[in-house]
């Protein structure tokens, strides 16, 4: 609790000043005021003092009031804690994400789709060494790091998934040990930056730092790029289906050329680099030349990809495939993508797909069988939704396909082009009455993804 006012209880009160106002030279001194239960709490992680040895005090008490900020949000239905928590600890002290990193081994997933599935695997993977604390839930900014590690309390390892646009400054206030890069392409068009201009930060940020190990995709030239002035990197090739966006080389502006797999640069030495972590059929090949089967509970390819990054990370902390393999077995689900639910006789798998490289992906993991498709514009997902002609929808043709969402006329009239056959519902109630028992397949963009999983009690 941070408040102006003493909260009359049983305890004392501490308080504590708000070193914000004395950093800017400020005349006035402004207090947080924390009440502190005497007694020993214990937390999910341990006590409090097992969390928070040797920080600061004043990042002692943003980090008390970040878990218990968090523990009331899902306490009162509000959601699960993972930006709110953080939100108000960087409030009261904007170096805590520093100080709850500092003494950990660190891992970053950063890309524009696969983000949250590599972490859940990579944190998996690094598990076998000991206790990880990650974003699972994809709150991928510094609030959603700061709640994600000030939950987990004292762990030796960290693995974080950051969005692409927050990875220079997570880079340095969390001093990682590595950096996973997996892909760059078109995003949030009204928000993100264009996709040269986002590899030129990663670029940057990469270059200030070059103790980092990047472990980067070899077959997204922009990735190839944007890694390219590291010192340690380590590459995996798991494939790019969507290649729209890496046409044009972005050191010279020539154009790119394929073949069988391999790419280069018409006008500068840039090429696809030869890497060491290769998926081949149903598994991966490492350094050394040994294949390992990848048995996964999650559909698709893309996610044989997403295992061959996790263990390509692990293996720069020390953790050997064959350790490794058995706990990426057993993740299910990330934060509901890919969950399965039973409800009124239909057996309803949520795909989350955002911007067209991963509509596609999601595609190719979908059953031929009814398909609810739903398309929201708010503040997360980005107001434009133009996007959508960039999808190719005719894979849909061949089944009955349902839409929903506040842009659901949107999806229409791009449906109508593209000669897909749908019917538009109202709720998702309505979607489930509306095909016969058996799979529903729901793929949805982000705030439609969770209104809908907020229909099945936030399945995870």
């Amino acid at each position: 609790m941070v408040t102006g006012e003493t909260e009359h209880t049983n305890s004392p009160v501490t308080t504590v000043p708000d070193v914000r106002k004395a950093r800017t030279g400020e005349n006035t001194v402004h207090t947080v005021i924390l009440t502190v239960w005497q007694r020993d709490v214990t937390l999910e992680s341990g006590t409090l003092a097992g969390v928070t040895d040797g920080m600061p005090l004043i990042a002692k008490v943003a980090t008390s009031v970040s878990k218990t900020a968090a523990a009331l949000s899902r306490a009162a239905g509000r959601g699960d804690g993972s930006v709110i928590g953080g939100w108000i600890g960087l409030k009261i002290d904007p170096d805590l994400l520093t100080h709850l990193a500092a003494g950990r081994a660190v891992a970053l997933v950063s890309g524009t789709n696969g983000k949250t599935t590599t972490t859940r695997l990579t944190a998996a993977a690094v598990g076998v060494l000991g206790r990880v604390a990650t974003n699972s839930f994809g709150a991928n900014m510094p609030t959603g790091h700061t709640s994600a590690l000030a939950k987990e309390g004292h762990t030796p390892f960290a693995v974080l998934e950051v969005d692409e646009h927050y990875l220079a400054q997570v880079i340095d206030q969390t001093r990682p040990k590595v950096v996973a890069l997996l892909n760059l392409s078109r995003d949030q068009l009204d928000r993100a930056k264009e996709v040269a201009m986002m590899a030129q930060l990663w670029k940057t940020a990469l270059a200030g730092h070059p103790e980092i190990r990047v472990v980067a995709n070899s077959d997204d030239p922009m990735v190839v790029w944007a890694a390219s002035g590291s010192r340690q990197i380590t590459w995996f090739s798991a494939g790019q289906r969507w290649l729209d966006d890496s046409f044009v080389c972005p050191e010279s502006g020539h154009p790119i050329e394929r073949q069988q797999g391999d790419w280069w640069c018409t006008g500068c030495p840039l090429r696809r680099p030869r890497p060491q972590w290769i998926v081949e059929d149903e598994g991966v090949i490492d350094p050394r030349g040994d294949w390992h089967l990848v048995k996964l509970q999650l559909p698709g390819r893309v996610n044989i990809g997403n295992a061959a990054t996790a263990l390509a990370v692990a293996a720069e902390f020390g953790v050997r495939p064959i350790e490794a393999l058995p706990r990426l077995s057993r993740v299910a689900s990330i934060a509901g993508r890919y969950a399965q639910v039973d409800r009124d006789g239909r057996n309803i798998r949520l795909l989350l797909a955002k911007n067209p490289a991963s509509w596609l992906e999601a595609f190719d993991m979908a059953d031929q069988a009814p398909t609810l498709l739903s398309i929201n514009a708010r503040d997360p997902d980005g107001l434009d939704t133009s996007w959508l002609y960039d999808v190719d929808f005719s894979p849909l043709r061949d089944r009955p396909v349902l839409i929903t969402g506040d842009r659901a006329y949107d999806l229409a009239v791009r449906l109508q082009v593209n000669q897909v056959q749908f019917r538009h519902v109202q709720t998702f109630d309505e979607a489930l009455r509306s095909v016969p028992p058996g799979r529903l397949e729901v793929i949805a963009n982000y705030t439609a993804f969770q209104d809908i999983r907020a229909e099945l009690d936030r399945v995870n």
